[in-house]
C-alpha cells in the first residue's frame, strides 16, 4: 500500500492529475500508520502478523 501510494504520488505530480495525488496521499498515510501498527505488535484486522 506504501509503494501504490508512493507511485500515484509520483504520477499525480507529473501529470497535473491531484485525484491522483490525494489519493496517493491517503494511501501512503494508511499504509504507514497500519505499519506502524503492525510494528508495535498490535494486531491489525485480527491478525498479529501478514505474511
Amino acid at each position: 500500500m506504501i509503494i501504490l501510494g508512493l507511485i500515484l504520488l509520483v504520477v499525480g505530480f507529473l501529470t497535473g492529475l491531484s485525484l491522483l495525488y490525494y489519493i496517493g496521499g491517503i494511501l501512503l498515510v494508511i499504509g504507514l500508520v497500519l505499519l506502524v501498527l503492525g510494528r508495535t505488535g498490535r494486531a491489525v484486522g485480527g491478525r498479529k502478523v501478514w505474511y
